[in-house]
């Protein structure tokens, strides 16, 4: 373990602001969080943080194996921890859970565990603070490359030299192609609104081999997605990292009225709206369920017996993840 304890680790305050680039003449901070964010996912696991943790339980084996190899005393920092599943899974480690769902981040404190409401490209320790981050699923719901590319730098800035990180994403080659139809490809209008214009419209040939990795189904489940898997060692002269593809898990009732045949260009999408159904029986559905249908943020399935929320992903191009690594000077050195 770090030789300082969990409980000090904590930054007194964010970081300041990164300006990254310019919106309609306005310098815009990678830290300050696109609308689309935050009503696409922040308010949608918000609103179904009770039924999503439901679902929430298998461990992935690979992030399963990454967890057991940390030398016992190690300090995990989660970023995006959910409901808090990988917290505590090696009981000879320490954890700090972050996520930017307070309901969700209320659900892991509930469960004993210490953890705060941070956002990912901003985490609130100081730098080399702990031996190992994870971000498990988390990076495919930030909606800009900039984004993506400072939540990739926070994770590698809070790990010890000699530290390590892994990252997981869902991939946009999947084995069972008919996937792609069930979610919604937004269209050009969000594209060119929340997409950096800088972001790689080109797939660079990649020089990692990416191996099949098995990972275990959520219970109930019916559908399967591959994802895209980052493993970044952090070494006195830079990083060090290891790209592999896996399987996981995707969200439950997959299979909605979005049926349809892929156009020619769909196969070149990367932002896409993915479907969530909370069950009519669920106490959840009130109040904040209600006023959503209303304002036309949900809307009632009554063939599922379900509200449906839908949450933003940019799903991963092969090698999009290393191309960031290496991008970003966290790539391989000698």
């Amino acid at each position: 373990m770090s030789e300082s304890s969990p409980g000090i680790g904590l930054e007194s305050g964010f970081q300041t602001p990164m300006l990254v680039r310019e919106e309609h003449g306005h310098a815009v901070s990678v830290v300050c969080t696109p609308d689309i964010e935050k009503k696409y996912v922040h308010h949608v696991y918000d609103a179904i943080a009770p039924h999503f943790s439901s679902t929430r339980f298998a461990k992935w084996p690979k992030v399963a194996g990454f967890i057991n190899s940390l030398k016992p005393g190690s300090l995990v920092l989660d970023a995006g921890c959910g409901n808090g599943k990988y917290l505590g899974f090696n009981p000879d480690c320490f954890y700090i859970g972050c996520d930017i769902s307070a309901p969700l981040s209320d659900i892991c404190a509930g469960r004993g565990h210490e953890v705060v409401v941070a956002d990912a490209v901003n985490l609130p320790y100081r730098s080399g603070f702990g031996d190992a981050a994870i971000s498990i699923a988390v990076l495919h719901h930030l909606s800009t490359e900039s984004r993506r590319r400072k939540a990739i730098e926070e994770l590698v800035r809070v790990v010890r030299k000699g530290g390590h990180v892994i990252i997981t994403v869902w991939a946009v080659e999947q084995e069972d192609k008919s996937l792609l139809t069930k979610w919604t490809p937004l269209n050009l209008k969000y594209e060119e609104e929340w997409v950096s214009p800088s972001s790689p419209r080109v797939r660079s040939p990649s020089t990692i081999t990416l191996e099949s990795i098995p990972e275990a189904s959520e219970n109930g489940s019916n559908d399967v997605n591959q994802v895209e898997q980052l493993e970044i060692k952090r070494e006195n002269g830079g990083q060090k990292s290891n790209v592999t593809k896996g399987v996981s898990t995707a969200d439950l009732s997959r299979k909605d009225e979005h049926l349809r045949s892929p156009s020619s260009n769909e196969a070149d999408h990367q932002e896409y709206f993915v479907p969530w159904h909370l069950p009519y029986h669920r106490a959840e559905v009130s109040g904040a369920s209600a006023s959503a249908i209303a304002s036309g943020f949900a809307k009632k399935d009554d063939k599922k017996g379900a509200v449906v929320y839908n949450r933003y992903y940019h799903v991963f191009k092969e090698g999009e993840l290393e191309r960031r690594d290496a991008h970003d000077g966290i790539g391989n050195h000698n």
